[in-house]
């Protein structure tokens, strides 16, 4: 029987199923994690049946933002980020959760074997990735969290929350076509996050200038994106060091079955959870 499931708009593309069936059956749970399709219309309706019928929910895009503001509570982390991507349900009650940001600390931490100590990140977006992100890094000991994207206000506005989390950040707001700028920021990052939709279609264009990038960049991409996509093309052409959206899925993924289990997560099995995919797709 379906307690846990992950929705979204498209949703199709989504690795969850497998991943948390995986660990779910690994604790000797079954396989209760199934995935639906729900448009932003259909939202507010599916709250009302999920509070009755469901464990758990994953949220995925379109809906972390709205989903925050249906929600019955916030954890402390959500509320900071205006963003949800967890439901925990008990009693009638939804609690909204936001797993993303220590789900991409831990997997830039395991990607790249390195620490985030004093580190300088730029973030190319300033969307719902983004939010649900850079307020939880605010507070891992960086030293600078900027953004490269089109609307200057909604990228301040996060720039803001960043700063506000930790007032002695350095961040600013880089508009695309500010080549000098761009060029600049890239060069002194210590991290490069992708947190755009560009590379979900393969028609997609680059998420940022491909020149601002070089050979021997110090630099470390991640690409919250986990299928191939031209930047994480691009970046192996170039040497650069770089990983995509997997690790920071089983990792945000691990946090939510633990807070609805109360168990630690099988990692590695996720991993291959995520791998083999699930016949619910």
């Amino acid at each position: 029987m379906i307690k846990y499931l992950v929705i979204g708009d498209p949703i199709g593309h989504s690795r969850s199923p497998g991943m948390q069936n995986a660990a779910f059956a690994a604790c000797g749970l079954g396989r209760p994690y199934g995935i639906k399709k729900v448009t932003a219309e259909e939202l507010p309706d599916f709250f009302e049946f999920a509070r009755k019928n469901y464990f758990g929910v994953n949220i995925t895009v379109p809906h972390k933002i709205r989903a925050a503001e249906l929600a019955d509570s916030l954890t402390e982390r959500a509320g900071e980020c205006g963003s949800v991507n967890t439901l925990i349900i008990s009693e009638n009650s939804i609690l909204g959760d936001s797993t993303d940001g220590v789900g991409l600390e831990m997997a830039l931490k395991y990607c790249f074997n390195s620490t985030l100590e004093g580190k300088k990140i730029l973030f190319c977006g300033a969307g719902g990735a983004a939010r649900a992100t850079a307020v939880h890094l605010a507070g891992c000991g960086v030293t600078e969290i900027s953004f490269i994207n089109r609307t200057i206000e909604k990228a301040q506005e996060l720039s803001d929350l960043c700063c506000k989390k930790n007032p002695a950040l350095v961040s600013e707001v880089i508009v695309p076509a500010d080549d000098v700028l761009g060029r600049v920021a890239v060069g002194r990052a210590d991290f490069l996050i992708q947190a755009t939709s560009l590379g979900l279609k393969e028609s997609d264009p680059m998420p940022l200038n491909a020149s601002w990038l070089e050979k021997g960049m110090k630099v470390k991409i991640f690409d919250t994106i986990y299928h191939p996509t031209k930047l994480q093309k691009y970046a192996e052409e170039l040497s650069l060091s770089w990983a995509n959206g997997k690790e920071m899925l089983v990792q945000q993924g691990a946090e939510s079955f633990r807070l609805w289990t109360k168990i630690v997560p099988p990692l590695e099995v996720m991993r291959e959870g995520f791998d083999k995919g699930d016949d619910l797709q």
